[in-house]
């Protein structure tokens, strides 16, 4: 992976490691793509970054994404669903006019 910055003044594509921040006129780019970078007429492309094989993923990146799954996979709160309606003739109460529906799988 590396980062493509254009310097327009100097008419310069300088390709890069892989950049932390976002920039205006910086692209970040796959190892493929980075070597089969070419300038447009007029613009010289300079490397900064020999070396452009992708690194392992660290223990940190390894970390964040178990952390990532275990929590999608914890089941939500179950919801509360009242057991019985309240009686349709009991003062100050109104029926609702929506309900719970208990049945078969689509």
């Amino acid at each position: 992976m590396a980062t493509l910055t254009y310097v327009y003044a100097d008419s310069t594509a300088v390709l890069g490691p892989l950049s932390q921040l976002a920039e205006p006129h910086s692209y970040d780019l796959c190892s493929v793509h980075a070597q089969r970078l070419t300038a447009p007429r007029g613009w010289e492309v300079v490397r900064l970054t020999p070396d452009l094989t992708t690194p392992p993923p660290s223990r940190d990146d390894l970390l964040a994404l178990a952390d990532a799954v275990r929590e999608a996979g914890r089941p939500t709160a179950p919801v509360a669903v009242p057991t019985a309606a309240p009686s349709p003739g009991a003062p100050g109460r109104r029926r609702a006019h929506l309900r719970v529906l208990h049945g078969g799988e689509d």
